[in-house]
């Protein structure tokens, strides 16, 4: 299992990657989680933002088609994408998103 997790400038920004995710059965589950303030170098100055996280599940195999389908919608010039593979899963969760993605 897989959890990729990107931030971006509005709710209904993530909401939108993730319902398009969702649809082409990319990810199984997308959690949002925000506002949240997040502090940052860009291009040599300290920025400050509010942005939405949200972390999306999926399998490890569908991860290129996942990036480049977050890369298509993502308003950002750089945007965060990170995939963490997950170290346990319970079975039947695992076994959930494997069919859901399927």
């Amino acid at each position: 299992m897989l959890n990729v997790i990107t931030t971006v400038d509005s709710r209904e920004t993530l909401e939108k990657i993730g319902r398009l995710l969702l649809e082409k059965r990319l990810v199984a589950c997308l959690q949002i989680v925000g506002p949240i303030t997040s502090i940052y170098r860009w291009k040599g100055r300290v920025e400050q933002a509010e942005e939405w996280l949200g972390i999306m599940k999926t399998r490890l195999e569908l991860y290129p088609e996942v990036e480049r389908e977050i890369r298509a919608l993502h308003p950002y010039e750089v945007p965060q994408i990170e995939a963490v593979e997950a170290a346990g899963v319970f079975a039947p969760y695992e076994a959930w998103l494997a069919e859901e993605t399927s």
